[in-house]
């Protein structure tokens, strides 16, 4: 049977272009996935976490100095260097730009394997008086920079420092945030660097991670906290990227709906094939073949099939990551450098893929065993709707649709998408069964509809598809199946946009602050700010001291809400208190033992014996500043200034919102010298950006899903071509022209495929709509998003596949002379 195998396998080929097709389609669909999602890890462990990937351990404190340990590490045989990581803030005169600007400071390792500054021009510094910026500084190599650098009581010292390079940020989100300096440790000291912020260690000659993350375990106080450098990189890969996992998730859990998709697409096509193949099978039974052998060449078909597909699929998913890379290499917030692919995704593919073909090729080889002998000499009917076949399929289709169904909603609710998953799986299994008994019907009424519109054809076309209810069946499911992944995809990607989006605005809800890091800001400076070209809305934020529950001083920000409210993106994190409300972040809400509802006192300067107030409590968010109503804040602390200005751009696009954040650092630089620019709505574009390169995977493949569907609505309409030869034949000698007999043909796809694209897009929304609540629920607040012109271009789409599909069918059916058909057995 090899040989009868290999010989089907060449003579065949042509026909199994669509199972071909599903498998490579979801095999590149998750090795893509796997793929960019290893990369852009990586890549992100690159950049966010550069500076730690390349240490053997990293010690950080939230208590006391490091400064003291590093003598007694160094100390150690298995450590090599010990790279302290001073950080300063100063403020810098730029030659050619007005006032000077905040410069964020960090020291350069001495070590070079503790280097991780890559630069685009230059070199780091090597001693005191130089600097290396980045490009956020708008300086240039050979630059003289006027630093001003304040101690702890807010004095200024003045300095010159000359730029030796230009450091690359390129694919750290927090590049735009604020320009950044490099200089030695011993400059970053005599710039206000207190202690260094962390210890990052390199491993000595002939020592691995494990022994220096042991021996600088037990070495340091017991506040510090050791990790290694890969995991401390991880962590900060994480606190920034958090959102693109979830993301991730998403685009696997289609994932897996592709492959599932495809095993229909593949059983159906298969099902199909064998139809056509009734009679060769039967001539292998006349000459001896047994059902098992039978059995065994359908499914070496599929086998060999699923084999060549997952290896094409495996790269094509490889490619397409790598497209994704290259053109985003340049555009992207993080640049996708290069492509890792991990063994398990090549490997997840292949079995995926294979394993996928043999089981969907399962019922149809059973069936194919089921074939008599005699049915090479004459045509078997199929069995009608009301056969055992067809109620155990009713049954079984309940049985999944039902219970399927519930999964998914209570995956939905929880959310977890481990219970959604299973559910989608089983539901639409069940939709595919049942499709049998619903199809038909419905093609039946707008046939009814079409009949008065189309004449003659159209009333014909609208019996015939009713008539054979298991070939409309088959010919609407090839194309629900297109169109129910597509319109998941469509809606799933357009609600984890939305969410993603939502989620941004939520964590950066301002465009722009300006905070004075070394005293107060001028009283003008809003009223600048405001009129400068680019700025849609300005709101000034009171900053005073008032007394805790505890006694203790604490800074307090003050906000007029409904100012506040203008400036801002979103309030979903960030809660604007009225008067008698407070927001306290839950850093302070531990300590002070509140929460929600509770009421808190706060107290003002005891020296000016203000009196004591009592507020409402909002707890938010760890990031947030304790914030007050200005009046109630000018009340408990009188003397409290303008301590920062909230800015909203008045355009949304981020090339342009990068011009007025330049506009106004220059405008901030010559009004106030010492005030920091912080370019939040850079660091939310940039992560933007980011998702719109992991969601371009998801639109590359929509149109390749059509493709598919057209393949499948092309053979089921082939096989109603073959199986009603003699009756096109009868039809054209009572009188039927090739021009109406292909417009029966055109209306017969026309009917099934808008049928099976209504349907598809109702089903395959409310996936993507389930999916998105499961996976993204568990993240955060969950926005769902129906993009309703895409979804309707996908009915008209998906139509007018159905009816291209039927070109070459019809053409071959009005080729056929009328006598030739006739006499055909």
């Amino acid at each position: 049977m090899r040989s009868v195998v290999l010989a089907q396998l060449r003579t065949h080929a042509a026909r199994l272009i669509a199972s071909t097709l599903a498998v490579v389609i979801a095999v590149g669909f998750v090795v893509a996935t796997l793929v960019l999602n290893e990369t852009s890890r990586s890549t992100v462990l690159d950049t966010v976490g550069a500076r730690y990937v390349h240490a053997a351990a990293v010690v950080t404190s939230e208590g006391g100095s490091l400064a003291d340990d590093v003598a007694d590490l160094e100390a150690l045989s298995s450590v090599g260097v010990v790279a302290p990581a001073y950080e300063a803030g100063v403020s810098a005169e730029v030659p050619g730009r007005p006032g000077s600007q905040y410069l964020s400071v960090q020291s350069v390792a001495d070590a070079p394997q503790l280097r991780w500054e890559q630069l685009s021009s230059g070199r780091l510094p090597r001693e005191v008086g130089e600097v290396a910026v980045t490009d956020r500084a708008r300086a240039e190599v050979g630059d003289v920079l006027t630093v001003s650098a304040y101690d702890a009581d807010g004095e200024a010292t003045t300095s010159q420092a000359t730029v030796t390079g230009i450091v690359d940020l390129r694919g750290d989100p927090q590049a735009g945030l604020f320009a950044r300096g490099f200089v030695t440790e011993a400059q970053a000291r005599d710039w206000g660097a207190g202690f260094p912020a962390e210890l990052r260690i390199a491993a000595g000659p002939g020592f691995g991670a494990d022994e220096v993350l042991r021996d600088v375990t037990a070495a340091v106080p017991g506040d510090a906290v050791v990790r290694t450098g890969e995991a401390q990189a991880e962590r900060a890969a994480a606190a920034l990227m958090g959102n693109t996992t979830a993301l991730a998730s998403v685009l696997l859990v289609f994932g897996t709906i592709a492959v599932v998709v495809a095993g229909l697409v593949i059983a159906n096509t298969f099902a199909v094939l064998l139809a056509q193949r009734t009679r060769e099978l039967a001539l292998l039974r006349c000459v001896g073949a047994t059902p098992r052998q039978v059995r065994r060449s359908v499914l070496g078909e599929a086998l060999a099939t699923g084999l060549v597909a997952s290896a094409l699929g495996v790269a094509a998913g490889i490619g397409l990551a790598a497209l994704i890379s290259a053109v985003a290499g340049s555009n992207s917030a993080i640049p996708l450098s290069g492509v890792a692919v991990p063994l398990s995704a090549v490997g997840a593919g292949m079995l995926v893929g294979t394993v996928v073909t043999v089981l969907a090729a399962l019922a149809p080889a059973r069936a194919a065993t089921r074939v008599a002998p005699l049915a090479a000499l004459r045509p078997v009917d199929p069995a009608p709707l009301r056969s055992r076949p067809g109620v155990l399929r009713l049954v079984l289709g309940l049985l999944l649709a039902v219970p399927g169904t519930a999964l998914m909603g209570g995956g939905a609710a929880m959310p977890d998408v481990r219970v959604a998953l299973p559910g989608g799986v089983l539901s639409f299994l069940g939709i595919v069964l049942l499709a049998q008994r619903a199809v038909p019907p419905v093609v039946a009424a707008v046939g009814r509809l079409a009949g008065r519109l189309g004449g003659v054809p159209a009333r014909l076309a609208a019996g015939n598809a009713t008539r054979n209810p298991r070939r409309t069946a088959a010919t609407a499911t090839a194309l629900l199946i297109g169109v129910t992944l597509t319109s998941a995809f469509v809606v799933g990607a357009a609600s984890t946009r939305a969410t993603a989006t939502a989620g941004l605005a939520a964590e950066f809800p301002t465009d722009v602050v300006v905070e004075g890091f070394a005293g107060e800001l001028p009283g003008s400076l809003e009223n600048t700010l405001a009129r400068t070209d680019g700025v849609a809305r300005s709101a000034p934020v009171l900053a005073g001291t008032v007394a805790g529950p505890d006694g203790d001083l604490v800074g307090a920000f003050g906000v007029d809400r409904a100012e506040a409210a203008a400036t801002l993106r979103s309030t979903e994190d960030l809660v604007l208190p009225g008067p008698g409300q407070v927001s306290v972040p839950e850093w302070l809400a531990d300590p002070w033992a509140v929460r929600d509802g509770d009421r808190l006192t706060l107290g003002g300067d005891p020296d000016r014996e203000v009196p004591a107030r009592q507020f409402t409590v909002r707890v938010v968010d760890a990031d947030n500043p304790l914030l007050l109503d200005a009046t109630e804040l000018r009340a408990l602390a009188p003397d409290a200034s303008l301590g920062q200005v909230w800015l909203r751009l008045a355009d949304d696009d981020p090339a342009r919102q990068l011009d007025v954040l330049d506009r106004i650092t220059d405008v901030v630089a010559e009004a106030s010298p010492d005030t920091q620019v912080t370019g939040l709505i850079a660091q939310r574009a940039e992560i933007d950006e980011i998702l719109d390169v992991l969601l371009l995977v998801v639109t590359g493949l929509l149109g390749v899903a059509v493709v598919i569907a057209l393949i499948g609505v092309g053979n089921t309409l082939a096989l109603s071509v073959v199986e009603r030869r003699q009756e096109n034949g009868l039809l054209r000698a009572l009188g039927l022209t090739r021009g109406q007999l292909r417009g029966l043909l055109a209306w017969e796809a026309m009917l099934v495929a808008g049928v099976a694209s209504a349907l598809g897009v109702v089903v395959g929304g409310s996936y993507g709509l389930i999916g998105a609540a499961s996976v993204l629920g568990q993240v955060g607040d969950l926005v769902l998003d129906v993009p309703w012109l895409q979804v309707a271009a996908i009915v008209v789409v998906a139509t007018v596949a159905g009816l291209l599909a039927s070109v070459l069918p019809a053409r071959r059916a009005a080729r056929t002379a009328p006598v030739a058909a006739i006499a055909a057995a």
